[in-house]
């Protein structure tokens, strides 16, 4: 979501300013062309009133200076003139002892400098023909306080243009914000979905939202239902394959079939065979129905009760200790966590002497559980083979077999690793690391 705040805030900005320049260049050329024509005019109208000024004397053309302006007398006034005609040229007071240039072409121009002041000089040529002669007045104006003039105008619409800018940002982010408010509230609503809080979609949104909120909210109603029936399906199904199985089992163990001591052993070996694999197959098609992210696993209200069941269940000479940091939360279903510690926790208080011990803690990768006992371990060259559903080293320690083999399924269904070592306490470590879960 603010990705999107910040694309849109950045295409504002982009497209105000270069409108903003466009804009401020476009408003300055045109005052600054139009000021000139205002000028232009007023030059013109000094070059006609010169032209005026201009009468036959004894020895010809002379100039009245009583009809002239007094700028044209204050030396650097800011206002000059130039009269070319055949017997010479008749320059401004104003000039002093500098020589304006003599525009190239009749017209206004604006590149000539004038005096150590560096004067712009804004300056129109007009050809005229008077008294029989042809004459040519050039008039200029100081232009250098127009263009201070312009820069200050500049400066202050930069600085209003920036202000502006600002306050369009800030509503603009507060209108993004408030339109997003929605979208932001459907995401963190999927963020609880994804967590186990809810089940379903707030349907108080905006109209533009309503098809797709509907939508994910019937996806979700439809896949939970579908998860629902399949559990109960196959949670139907191990029980109605469970009866006939031990049935069978206690059939192929029967003195019926004594004297036939290898076909007993066969189908005693294949029908377990068969309850190992149904077993497995069962737990996998349970992980794997797992679309829909159910309650998360608290640890501090989980593992007290799961303890005491189990410290009642073997005993209460079994000392049964937990390390997890306050307020853990494992990522994943709760029944599947704990079937995954149910079995690791059964299988090693059956055989610790008097402790077990679980640990849990969140790595940068995910999170470290183990289970430790002060049993009599397994040696090395026998760890794998205790992994496979239904090995048992012991057959006098009760149990199925199943227990290790189910923690394995339910490890590589969350793509962990599980390992067998060496417990500090003397006997078994279970090991296993599992990653965070994908969001």
């Amino acid at each position: 979501m603010k990705s999107i705040q910040a694309r849109l805030s950045l295409g504002l900005v982009a497209v105000l300013v270069v409108v903003g320049v466009v804009l401020a260049q476009l408003t300055l050329w045109l005052f600054e062309a139009g000021l000139q024509r205002y000028l232009e005019n007023g030059l013109r109208k000094e070059s006609e009133n010169l032209l005026v000024a201009l009468v036959r004397g004894p020895n010809g053309l002379q100039l009245d200076e009583r009809r002239i302006s007094a700028a044209y007398q204050r030396p650097f006034s800011g206002y000059y003139f130039r009269i070319d005609f055949e017997q010479g040229t008749w320059r401004s007071r104003s000039l002093w002892d500098l020589d304006m240039p003599k525009p190239a072409a009749p017209g206004l121009s604006d590149s000539h400098e004038l005096g150590p002041e560096g004067q712009q000089l804004l300056a129109l040529r007009a050809d005229y023909r008077r008294l029989g002669q042809d004459i040519s007045i050039s008039v200029a104006q100081d232009y250098s306080p127009v263009r201070e003039g312009f820069r200050r105008l500049q400066q202050i619409g930069l600085g209003m243009g920036l202000v502006a800018l600002l306050i369009v940002l800030v509503l603009q982010r507060i209108t993004v914000t408030r339109s997003l408010r929605p979208l932001e509230r459907a995401r963190q609503q999927i963020v609880q979905l994804q967590q186990g809080q809810r089940s379903q979609l707030d349907d108080e949104v905006p109209s533009e939202l309503t098809p797709l909120v509907d939508q994910i909210n019937h996806l979700l109603s439809h896949t939970e239902d579908s998860l629902r029936r399949s559990r109960n399906a196959l949670g139907n199904l191990g029980h109605a394959l469970k009866t006939p199985l031990a049935v069978l089992l206690s059939l192929a163990s029967s003195e019926r079939l004594k004297d036939l001591p290898e076909v007993q052993a066969q189908l005693r070996d294949q029908l377990e065979q068969i309850q190992q694999r149904l077993a497995r197959e069962l737990n996998r098609a349970r992980l794997a129905g797992d679309a829909l992210p159910g309650a998360q696993f608290d640890c501090d209200a989980e593992l007290p009760g799961l303890l005491a069941t189990l410290g009642m269940i073997h005993g209460e000479g079994l000392l049964l200790e937990y390390d997890v940091p306050p307020g853990l939360l494992l990522p994943w279903d709760r029944e599947d966590v704990l079937e995954l510690l149910g079995n690791l926790l059964d299988n090693a208080c059956k055989w610790a002497d008097s402790e077990v011990q679980l640990g849990i803690a969140a790595t940068a990768e995910g999170y470290q559980l183990w289970v430790d006992d002060d049993g009599p371990g397994i040696p090395e060259n026998l760890r794998l083979q205790v992994l496979e559903r239904g090995s048992r080293l012991d057959e006098q320690v009760d149990g199925h077999g199943l227990g290790l083999g189910i923690v394995r399924d339910i490890v590589e269904a969350w793509g962990g690793r599980l390992a067998l070592l060496e417990s500090p306490l003397g006997g078994l470590r279970v090991s296993i690391e599992l990653p965070r879960k994908a969001r």
